[in-house]
């Protein structure tokens, strides 16, 4: 059973007993908290997953998460960015509290502090779902039996709707002249392949020379372009377009054998300048991507043609990128109408 003493002014101590487990107590700042953690401590011991707490209380989320970024991080694809997120976790006050002390009032508390800031729901997701993915960590491989994971518990801001940025005509070419002035050497061409292909800049910053395949068919040059490093971890090939292929052969070959041997940030900077001297308002470089697997759409590929190609994972993610525009659909319309009679 569980008792609550009053040992002070705004402190309380739960102490849970149960015949046949080790006697089971903490402190909190009020009577409620001290409740619900002894109602969770019960349940635990209910279901058979009570196997104490005493490492979790031992530990405080700043160890762990230097104990994350040494054992878990160097895995990921992404370990430079989440390193900036342990970063900032780590000057954040939850740091100094130890895991067991953790709930999932504090993280909501924190999520709200953060809205309030004017943080973008994709932000605090990810830096929320870092945490989550602590917890999980250590109670399956540190031995952190009895702890809870406080996320799962809370909710996530709600993620906005997609972008559906479109280019038009006289957009894509007032873009690619632009880029032709520009004075990165390899803007250009990388913007041509992103139109085409529906690639992420990282994966055409990865391509090799090695990696593309060209051969003439019909007067036409056609190609494949191999991904081996993609955001998802998974191998793909891209079929590129004449257009594309037109842009890659114009690329001189450099002698590290990379297509484009420029940095990420480079790119972003020369396309930023670009967009501003063509005078086109709110376009980013991932837009390219969004209108290129529009494009394939419009082209009449089906949706798992366009996966291979593309990579998404999911019909979800698709969605959020592929906005037909309506005139065009209205012309087929039109066209299967007049075809039908």
């Amino acid at each position: 059973m569980a008792t609550f003493e009053k040992r002070g002014p705004g402190l309380w101590r739960a102490r849970v007993r149960r015949r046949g487990f080790p006697t089971a107590s903490k402190n909190f700042k009020s009577k409620a908290e001290a409740q619900a953690w002894a109602r969770d401590v019960e349940g635990e011991i209910d279901r058979g997953s009570y196997q104490g707490k005493a490492e979790a209380d031992r530990t405080t989320l700043l160890e762990a998460l230097d104990r994350y970024e040494n054992e878990v991080t160097p895995q990921k694809k992404g370990s430079r960015v989440e390193k900036y997120r342990l970063a900032l976790w780590r000057r954040d006050p939850l740091a100094s509290r130890s895991l067991g002390s953790l709930r999932s009032a504090d993280f909501a508390k924190w999520r709200d502090s953060m809205v309030a800031d004017g943080f973008s729901a994709s932000k605090i997701r990810n830096d929320l779902n870092l945490i989550s993915h602590l917890f999980n960590i250590a109670r399956v491989e540190w031995g952190f039996e009895g702890l809870s994971n406080p996320i799962t518990r809370i909710r996530k801001p709600k993620m906005p709707e997609g972008r559906d940025r479109r280019l038009t005509t006289e957009e894509e070419i007032a873009l690619l002249a632009a880029c032709k002035n520009s004075r990165s050497h390899w803007l250009l061409a990388v913007v041509q392949v992103a139109i085409e292909t529906g690639m992420r800049l990282g994966e055409i910053l990865s391509l090799r020379h090695s990696n593309i395949d060209v051969w003439e068919e019909g007067g036409v040059y056609r190609g494949v372009a191999r991904l081996d490093d993609t955001k998802n971890g998974t191998r793909r090939d891209v079929p590129l377009s004449p257009a594309a292929v037109q842009a890659l052969k114009g690329v001189p070959i450099d002698i590290n054998g990379k297509v484009f041997p420029i940095s990420p940030e480079s790119i972003k900077k020369s396309f930023g300048r670009a967009v501003k001297v063509a005078k086109l308002a709110d376009l980013r470089f991932h837009d390219l991507r969004h209108e290129a697997t529009s494009r394939f759409f419009e082209q009449g590929l089906d949706i798992m043609s366009v996966a291979a190609i593309t990579g998404h994972k999911t019909l979800a993610m698709l969605q959020r990128y592929t906005h037909l525009r309506a005139r065009d659909i209205a012309a087929k319309l039109a066209t299967n109408s007049t075809a039908s009679t």
